[in-house]
């Protein structure tokens, strides 16, 4: 009779016994290690190398539970040997998904087949994270190749009549109309994002990502453009970054202290009058008194009359700035496509970490053509071996 093995009960003890590679080590062929593959840590968690794979949306979810999809996409990407996995966009609360098919970590439910998710990535010997965040007025939207902001409707499963925002102001004319949060509401969201880490912790994962950024909820209290409050979460400048300290205080209670939360924003609105580099810079003192690791330096996102000048590495200067002046460790995104950009940034100190987003989808064995030219020794799969 045939034996059939299950792989995953077999080497659940040791996975290093299927996935040999993970405890090899990339070595220079001359010379010390470039910046690129020098190990960095935060707290407990010890990146192998600096590339980072940037959550990316894969509208693939039903009811917010995550699917084989990701299984596949998520090991096909941490096989490619980055340093760490950013889960997409995963939402703390139902109506804070960005669209029908986004997903969700805002029932128990959801905790397994996350935890798949963070194990397939951790088997390869890459740091699981996962980016937490609530969608806020850009809510409620069809998957992006069904229509870019067209709003889902309640007969194809969103919310059009239940997408809440710091004040009533709609993103454009395309997006559901949001009404605006009461104070308890904010409380509860705070309390949902509490919970969420607790989840995101039992599900194996090890970076935590607050997505402040891009126009969702907690950009749109930040930025003046969009929050118009007049009570203590609206205003001064202290009163907009209240609530996403409040994120940060509830999270740290419900994570682990020797795992990391990083907070990924939009450093510069790119509209007169909104949210500047110079805010950014005083966020990230506060953010890294109140215990967080790492700051995601992205922007705009927050209006659709924004004008941004997309050319290569256009947000590096923000991670540099940042790093520099509020010294806090940065990851710079954004247009970064080459592994020579990569160690540039990170051997000149711009950023402690490079995250890349499409630049994956593209090509998935980027790492590996990162290590080829940078003079590196990576360790494949024994499984790939052969196509070295």
């Amino acid at each position: 009779m045939v034996k059939i093995v299950d792989i995953d009960s077999h080497f659940v003890e040791d996975p290093r016994e299927y996935f040999h590679h993970q405890s090899h080590e990339a070595t220079a062929r001359s010379g010390a290690l470039p910046m690129t593959f020098t190990p960095i840590k935060f707290r407990d968690v010890e990146l192998k190398n600096r590339i980072v794979v940037s959550p990316m949306c894969m509208y693939s979810s039903q009811d917010g539970f995550s699917t084989d999809w990701h299984i596949a996409h998520y090991g096909g990407l941490a096989m490619k040997q980055p340093g760490a996995v950013i889960v997409e966009a995963t939402n703390v609360q139902a109506n804070g998904r960005i669209s029908i098919n986004c997903l969700g970590i805002y029932k128990d439910e959801h905790v397994e087949g996350l935890s798949r998710v963070a194990r397939i990535i951790k088997m390869h010997g890459v740091v699981p994270g996962i980016q937490l965040g609530h969608a806020g007025r850009k809510a409620s939207t069809l998957p992006l190749w069904r229509g870019r902001d067209e709003v889902a409707s309640e007969a194809s499963g969103g919310w059009p009549n239940n997408v809440k925002a710091p004040s009533a102001i709609p993103f454009n004319a395309d997006n559901a109309d949001p009404i605006e949060l009461t104070k308890d509401e904010i409380l509860e969201l705070v309390e949902d994002f509490g919970k969420a880490a607790a989840r995101a912790d039992k599900a194996g994962f090890e970076i935590a990502e607050i997505h402040a950024a891009h126009g969702y909820i907690l950009s749109e209290f930040l930025s003046p453009s969009s929050n118009k409050r007049t009570d203590e979460y609206g205003g001064s400048f202290e009163n907009r970054i209240r609530l996403l300290l409040q994120v940060v205080d509830s999270m740290k209670k419900n994570w682990p202290s020797g795992k990391s939360i990083w907070v990924r924003i939009s450093c510069t609105e790119w509209v007169e009058g909104g949210w500047t580099i110079e805010d950014s810079v005083e966020l990230s003192k506060r953010l890294k008194d109140l215990g967080v690791d790492l700051v995601d330096c992205s922007s705009g996102g927050i209006t659709a009359s924004q004008k941004i000048g997309y050319k290569p590495l256009f947000q590096v200067p923000f991670a540099e700035q940042i790093r520099t002046e509020a010294g806090i460790s940065t990851g710079a995104v954004g247009f970064i496509t080459q592994p020579r950009e990569v160690e540039d940034i990170l051997s000149s100190g711009k950023a402690d970490v490079v995250l890349l987003a499409r630049k994956f989808l593209s090509e998935p064995t980027f790492v590996l053509r990162a290590a080829s030219e940078l003079g590196v020794d990576l360790p494949w799969i024994y499984q790939h071996n052969r196509g070295k």
